[in-house]
This record gives structure tokens, C-alpha cells and sequence, in this order.
């Protein structure tokens, strides 16, 4: 069994409890132990960046200095935290005067942040460590028949902090692959959803919404699955107010890919976090649970 530092995210308690439900099941499943980060705080998040960066990279660093105590890698099931942490990563290394002023500020806490952990999403891990063949030997109730949107979505693929392609990102489509479920077409598949955007500027983000929710609908998709838990919580939670605003009828169930994954893996829905989605994803799945 490999061992790795997990950092659930803030989304994990509250939008996303079906992702760290679902995550944490599947690693077990599939032989990874994942040990919760002690005292782990936000990763500071992309918004926060954007009004103070010193102090957005410190938040950032503390999980990291935290992390790299543990002698392991450090794993996300979240997109946006992956991309934050990572991001203060990089530019800490880039930058040793940067370096400096956050150790300055960590070490109030007698931290000290130096460079040696690694960052990684989940699903990077499962298919470097775990590999997609190991997923495919263990998979008890293969979802043939059932045809997927993979979105990817904007964060896990950003350049220099990103692991997959930026513009055909095929991680996720591997995965679904070897579940024995059918990708669809997604030109959409890593354009943005608006992210929190939504809440300053709710009419522009159900516009793009709509564009990733009507892509996957003509490409014949019965549900779309994702890793990350901002794009599942817009794309599941505002359906409603999308079809009010377009005269849309969409009703397409939007799953953690840790959940799809489980479900393949024959685990019950209990230890999925099904129950936690807001379009209800059963009738899609009802042969497969």
C-alpha cells in the first residue's frame, strides 16, 4: 500500500462532500492510504491571489510546510487547490527572495517551508501509481453502455501547473475508458464554468454553463464527470436557473470522477457520497449500482 499526505480541501466539507467521501473509498479500494494533513487550513484559493499574493502564497505554504514534515507526497482530490498549492510551489522555488518573506512569516508558527514536497491531484496519482491497468483488474461492474462527458475543466490544466495537455487534456478520458464507459465527443471538455465568478456575475457565468451542459447533451452524454468540485457544484447546482434562463431542459446527473470510479469498482452509493448530488445521478446508474 502507498502512503501519501491527503489534503481534502475547503470544498470537501461543505459544496464537495461527495468528492472526499467518494475519494477517500476509492483509495481504499485501489490500495492507496491516505493520511489526512494535521491542521491543514484553506490553500488560500485563486481569488485571494489576486488581492495580496505574499500573503495568499504564506496561507498556501503553511499546508505545504505541514506536508513536507510527512516525508510524503502531498495529494488533492481538488483541481483548485492543486493549482494554488502548486502555483506557491513554483514561484517559491522561482523566486528566493519570495522564499524568504514567507519563511519570515512561518516561521510566527516555527515553520519553515524548503522546497522538497510534491504536489499532486488525485487522479494524477491513480493513474502514475495505481495505473490505469490496476483500475481496469479491479473493476466489478464495468459501465459499458453508459456514454461520458469528461470535463476536465480549466484548473488541473493550466500551464506550468497543470499535468495534462492544456488544450486536450486526456487523463480523464483514460480513466473513464477503462471503466468500460463510452467518452463522447467534448470539444468543451477544459473551457471554463465560471468557477466563483458566479456569484458577481451570475448571468455571464449560466451563459457559459449552458455552453458545457448543451456541448455534452448533442454529443449524446448521459451524465458528465468531473474533478473538480467548483465545476461539479456550477454545473450541478445551477442547472435549474440555466434551463430558467435558456428555456433549456437539461437534467444531466454531473459525478466526482471518484465517483464513477467507485461505482465501477462495485462499492455501494452509501460510500460515494451519491446521496450528496443535487441532480439525482441513480436513474443513470441504477444498473451499474
Amino acid at each position: 500500500m502507498k502512503s501519501y499526505t491527503y489534503y481534502p480541501g475547503c470544498s470537501s466539507e461543505a459544496t464537495a462532500v461527495g468528492l472526499d467521501i467518494s475519494a477517500r473509498s476509492v483509495a481504499e479500494a485501489l490500495g492507496m492510504e491516505l493520511k489526512e494533513l494535521e491542521d491543514w487550513n484553506c490553500c488560500g484559493s485563486t481569488p485571494y491571489g489576486s488581492l495580496d499574493e505574499l500573503e495568499a502564497i504564506v496561507v498556501a505554504a503553511r499546508n505545504l510546510a505541514l506536508a513536507e514534515k510527512t516525508g510524503l507526497d502531498l495529494v488533492t482530490p481538488c483541481s483548485a487547490c492543486f493549482v494554488t498549492l502548486n502555483k506557491a510551489r513554483v514561484h517559491m522555488m522561482e523566486k528566493p527572495q519570495l522564499k524568504a518573506k514567507v519563511n519570515e512569516a512561518l516561521a510566527a508558527a516555527n515553520l519553515e517551508y524548503k522546497g522538497t514536497v510534491k504536489v499532486r491531484l488525485l487522479i494524477e496519482a491513480l493513474m502514475a501509481d495505481i495505473t490505469t491497468q490496476q483500475i481496469a483488474a479491479k473493476v466489478k461492474n464495468p459501465l459499458k453502455g453508459l456514454k461520458i462527458a469528461p470535463y476536465t475543466g480549466c484548473q488541473e490544466v493550466r500551464p506550468r501547473f497543470g499535468f495534462d495537455h492544456p488544450e486536450n487534456p486526456v487523463a480523464l478520458d483514460s480513466i473513464v475508458e477503462v471503466l468500460g464507459a463510452e467518452v463522447v465527443p467534448y470539444p468543451s471538455k477544459c473551457k471554463c464554468c465560471g468557477g466563483s465568478a458566479v456569484i458577481a456575475e451570475e448571468g455571464l457565468t449560466l451563459e457559459l454553463m449552458y455552453r458545457l451542459l448543451d456541448d455534452a447533451t448533442k454529443n449524446g452524454a448521459q451524465c458528465i464527470v468531473t474533478p473538480c468540485p467548483l465545476c461539479q457544484m456550477n454545473l450541478d447546482a445551477y442547472q435549474g436557473k440555466v434551463n430558467s434562463k435558456f428555456n433549456a431542459k437539461f437534467n444531466l446527473p454531473v459525478l466526482f470522477v471518484t465517483q464513477l470510479i467507485g461505482v465501477a469498482l462495485g462499492l455501494k452509493g452509501d460510500k460515494l457520497g451519491l446521496n450528496k448530488n443535487i441532480i439525482n445521478p441513480n436513474k443513470v446508474l441504477a444498473k451499474y449500482l
